[in-house]
């Protein structure tokens, strides 16, 4: 999907009151709404910056998991650590440009709650496609109480 961007004209046209010009009360507003959008949405139609890519984030009972798509790339070159509560997922692509060797590193910083079990998180590339599982605190996951009869 491409992302097309609409530019009002630069001049706003004043009410015309029989007589006369006269100003409305919406031209500031609408100078106003057209400012708010412009700053918010400054960011959406520009292209991913190739120093990041997609994660996606999802959890079951006992595990969250982060996938990464990594195409193209050894399983030697891509570097997965946790620090600090932050997992950072780094990759490192090398091409060659005639007689020059050029590296892009790719990288995402990822903070992790205190739910998770850093010791016993693991990964798997398989396919251009990067699992980490984060295996959530046996007091986090739900638990089934059953009722007895006195």
């Amino acid at each position: 999907m491409r992302l097309v961007r609409y530019n009002y004209p630069l001049y706003r046209s004043p009410a015309v009151v029989s007589g006369g010009f006269s100003r409305t009360p919406w031209v500031g507003f609408e100078s106003e709404i057209d400012r708010l959008f412009a700053s918010a949405l400054a960011d959406l139609g520009t292209p991913a910056t190739g120093a990041r890519f997609p994660v996606d984030l999802y959890e079951d009972k006992g595990n969250t998991y982060v996938r990464a798509e990594l195409p193209g790339l050894n399983r030697d070159a891509i570097q997965v650590e946790v620090a600090d509560g932050t997992l950072t997922i780094t990759a490192t692509r090398k091409a060659q440009d005639g007689e020059q060797e050029r590296a892009d590193t790719f990288h995402r910083a990822i903070n992790l709650s205190t739910e998770v079990q850093a010791d016993k998180i693991t990964a798997a590339y398989e396919n251009g496609v990067l699992t980490v599982t984060l295996p959530k605190q046996e007091a986090v996951q739900p638990r089934k109480i059953t009722i007895g009869v006195n």
